[in-house]
């Protein structure tokens, strides 16, 4: 499978150079991290999450883990984590649990740990369990726009 149509349009689009790393299948983002021979830091994996009205995406290093109390107390409201149904609607193209940390590409506002901030390589998603996209920190970050960051993740 290549990647998902609608992350490899946005990435066309804005003529950004990037390249499609393969693995063999795994199940989460730290083993896709581990099968492709990345560091975890440089792997940012996308976890949804909604509040009462909207839905947002927030990514972090495969290395941390989320703190929604953080993230509640950086966004001043609570959210929540989106069921897999609302994941599969609001990303139709990608396989379960391989959802692109680009919520750009989908419409969805980002919000970004400040640890991904200084990499100078990104990885993420290409939405299937085989393969990932490599970008420079560089245009990952100018992929997110004006984003939301904060310190809302721990090392696991």
């Amino acid at each position: 499978m290549t990647i998902a149509t609608t992350l490899k349009s946005f990435l066309d689009e804005r003529s950004v150079p990037y390249e499609v790393v393969r693995h063999p299948t795994t199940p989460s983002a730290s083993r896709s991290a581990e099968a492709a021979h990345v560091p975890g830091d440089q792997f940012a994996k996308a976890v949804v999450l909604k509040d009462h009205s909207r839905y947002m995406l927030a990514a972090l290093p495969a290395t941390r883990r989320l703190q929604l109390g953080r993230l509640h107390h950086e966004l001043g409201e609570h959210v929540g984590l989106s069921t897999e149904d609302e994941t599969r609607d609001l990303f139709p193209d990608c396989e379960r649990g391989a959802v692109p940390a680009l919520g750009t590409a989908y419409g969805i506002e980002m919000l970004v740990d400040d640890s991904l901030a200084d990499q100078d390589e990104v990885f993420i998603e290409g939405g299937d369990h085989q393969s990932l996209v490599r970008l420079s920190g560089e245009a990952f970050r100018s992929l997110l726009g004006e984003v939301r960051h904060g310190n809302f993740s721990t090392r696991v």
